[in-house]
């Protein structure tokens, strides 16, 4: 299988992009990323921004679109990722407020139909998870094994697989990786500290405790298509800085050349 791409999680950049959304972009192609997936558009027509990707060599992977979003506005959002030519639309998760029982089961069939509607305007629909969907359970199991079954695989709801909020939940990432092989085109790559108090600290990539080499062996293996970097909080760094550290890790260590 071929080696997946390198991408970059715009919410990393969150401020730099609220700030200066087409100047980020410039910046982080200079790093070497080769693609980004949004995390808002900040005021940008999409015919602008198409063509300053197109002008950058940047790939418009994905966009997160949140929960009330999908609700109200489907339809707009993906026009506008189709007018920037990006592939997916990934929810991001669903606001703190839902984190319970009665609320999955409305939601987890309305992400359904999302993806439904996704797929039939030539769209892929992923869902990101955090740690909340293994925590959670729904009927005796967990939410993320609800919305990602063992036995009923569904060709449009795919995986964006968060391996660091998977570690954190006590997953091994490496196992979530292997059991939605063919099914999780995107993963989000971060390095991350677990404190002693269960708190989570992520950190440009090579800096913390995550199996690195080993994820990203196992998910070129699973067919994953983007490793998309992402750090929460870069702490007392620059954001900026920190997404030159993992870049030059994943040079130094010929995940990219």
């Amino acid at each position: 299988m071929p080696a997946p791409r390198i991408g970059l999680q715009l919410y990393t950049l969150r401020d730099e992009c609220a700030a200066d959304l087409l100047g980020t972009l410039r910046r982080v192609a200079e790093l070497g990323y080769e693609g980004v997936e949004f995390a808002g558009y900040f005021g940008v027509p999409a015919d602008e921004l198409h063509g300053v990707m197109e002008e950058l060599g940047l790939t418009a992977i994905a966009s997160h679109i949140g929960l009330p979003a999908l609700r109200e506005r489907l339809s707009q959002e993906i026009r506008y990722l189709l007018d920037i030519s990006c592939s997916y639309l990934v929810c991001p998760g669903v606001p703190g407020d839902e984190h319970d029982a009665e609320s999955w089961r409305r939601n987890i069939p309305l992400l359904r139909q999302a993806a439904d509607q996704a797929a039939q305007a030539g769209l892929q629909f992923a869902y990101h998870n955090h740690a909340y969907e293994f925590q959670l359970e729904l009927d005796g199991m967990p939410v993320f094994d609800r919305l990602f079954p063992y036995d009923a695989v569904d060709p449009a709801f795919r995986s964006e697989l968060d391996t660091c909020w998977a570690a954190h939940a006590g997953r091994d990432p490496l196992a979530m990786i292997r059991r939605l092989s063919g099914h999780v085109p995107l993963l989000h790559l971060k390095d991350y500290r677990i404190t002693e108090g269960n708190e989570l600290d992520t950190l440009p990539l090579g800096e913390g405790e995550a199996p690195l080499d080993a994820i990203i062996e196992t998910a070129s293996d699973a067919g994953v298509r983007w490793l998309i970097v992402e750090q929460d909080d870069a702490g007392s760094d620059t954001p900026l800085a920190c997404v030159e550290r993992s870049m030059q890790w994943l040079i130094a260590n010929r995940h990219r050349t």
